[in-house]
């Protein structure tokens, strides 16, 4: 009951605060991120992070495909083979299934 009443107490007092703060300042909030997202440097990062994270995420799965070896079920082997050898618009796909876009 305490967590629940918490719980209204802090959507309530939101509510208050959010409307205070109006429909006008929402809209310039939103105007300032989305000039943000749309800056290139931003979006350069963005997709540097992105490429590096995919980098990573491939090298510790052979890592951890190494150690485990075996010991890994049918049913998640096939599954992992499957995703490897799958071709999106005919670029071939990571290690996780996903595109190198």
């Amino acid at each position: 009951m305490r967590y629940r009443l918490t719980f209204v107490v802090g959507l309530a007092l939101g509510y208050v605060l959010g409307t205070r703060a109006g429909r006008e300042r929402y809209e310039q909030l939103k105007r300032a991120a989305r000039q943000v997202a749309q800056n290139p440097a931003v979006r350069n990062t963005a997709e540097t992070a992105a490429m590096q994270g995919r980098r990573y995420a491939g090298k510790a799965y052979h890592t951890v495909s190494d150690k485990v070896g075996d010991r890994v079920p049918d049913s998640v082997a096939h599954r992992v083979r499957s995703l490897r050898e799958r071709n999106i618009n005919g670029t071939p796909e990571d290690d996780w299934g996903t595109s190198n876009t």
